[in-house]
């Protein structure tokens, strides 16, 4: 299977066309934009099997929120200019809120359960 040269150490004879990324949504942002035909010169092929190891996402819990019908009609408006539905752009949203006020170190799936303290009901 063909694999882009950035991935690999670079020789000093060519240098790739495709960019050295800071960040995944550097890169993700880059192919969004562009064609891996445009650079099928620069793949070489692989002699390594590889696996393709697919994770699941945390299991969601649905929840019930009520909002005028105005603003349904934006956030549905809003989500679809965006590419996403209008639940994941409300979801972002309060991801990005709980975030911002500094409790977005509580959602983490790996985090350990608070204990309830002696008398607490």
């Amino acid at each position: 299977m063909p694999v882009p040269r950035s991935t690999k150490k670079a020789t000093p004879a060519k240098k790739s066309r495709i960019p050295d990324f800071k960040t995944i949504e550097e890169e993700a942002e880059f192919w969004d934009t562009h064609s891996t035909t445009e650079f099928e010169d620069e793949f070489e092929p692989m002699d390594e099997d590889i696996e393709f190891v697919m994770v699941r996402a945390q299991p969601k819990k649905p929840m019930t929120i009520r909002l005028e019908p105005d603003v349904v009609t934006l956030l549905t408006r809003e989500a679809k200019s965006v590419g996403v539905g209008a639940s994941t752009l409300a979801r972002m949203a309060v991801l990005k809120y709980l975030k911002d006020c500094g409790r977005g170190t509580m959602i983490h799936r790996d985090a350990p359960k608070r204990k309830r303290s002696k008398g607490a009901a």
